[in-house]
């Protein structure tokens, strides 16, 4: 091979694939007979040929042209590929293949892909607060315990860091119980905690400040070193 033979190969350029779209081709329901023909329509519309003919297509693949016009078609059917009409500077009309249903196609399922995801972290989630829940009471959750964890989950979107952070509460304060802690995550979703930090911080104020009532008011009141939520 000589040089300019070889200039002539890197300046055919190149094609970007993403590659979202190989790795979810199978997902959308397409072969790789049907991948590779539209790399190929992307190849054309890269270089500037906006409708490639089937014979055109078909000589860069190891089909013949009639079942590159048959793939064609399907893919046109199906919502792949799109046929609209264009004009040029001199307002002459032409048809071009356009590939923008391909790519909304390939948006939908990456964003199902990660929703799906995002799910399966979810339920691991709420599994992991299950488990620490009947490891802190040393024992299987009642159904009504485990509705109770459903709601906060679902009917008052506590975080299950916060959930757990409640529990961690309660444990501390010697309350272990669900009406203590459903209490607790009253009081902090009224005040807007919403991140562990905070909940340290309005835990430790409230501690800070009983204990201060404490030393003024040691006869008449019992104090316990923790907040006591039940009583606000």
């Amino acid at each position: 091979m000589n040089k300019s033979v070889m200039l002539k190969w890197l300046q055919e350029g190149n094609i970007h694939i993403p590659t979202t779209l190989l790795t979810h081709y199978h997902a959308l329901k397409l072969n790789e007979k049907e991948l590779v023909l539209l790399l190929q329509v992307l190849a054309f519309l890269d270089k500037g040929n906006e409708f490639p003919t089937p014979p055109e297509i078909a000589a860069n693949m190891s089909i013949d042209a009639m079942e590159c016009h048959e793939l064609l078609s399907q893919l046109i059917r199906r919502g792949y590929i799109a046929i609209i009409d264009g004009e040029n500077d001199y307002g002459i009309r032409f048809e071009r293949y356009s590939v923008e249903p391909l790519w909304e196609k390939l948006i939908d399922e990456y964003l199902a892909a990660d929703k799906k995801e995002e799910a399966v972290i979810d339920q691991k989630k709420e599994t992991d607060l299950y488990t620490c829940f009947e490891q802190e009471f040393g024992r299987p959750l009642s159904p009504f315990e485990i509705e109770t964890l459903g709601m906060w989950l679902d009917d008052d979107h506590h975080d299950t860091v916060i959930i757990k952070a409640a529990l961690k509460e309660a444990v501390i304060s010697g309350k272990l119980n669900f009406r203590y802690i459903d209490r607790i995550l009253f009081e902090w979703k009224k005040n807007g905690i919403k991140t562990i930090q905070q909940a340290k911080s309005y835990g430790k104020k409230f501690r800070s400040y009983q204990n201060g009532n404490k030393e003024q008011d040691e006869e008449k009141t019992k104090s316990v070193p923790f907040y006591n939520w039940l009583e606000q």
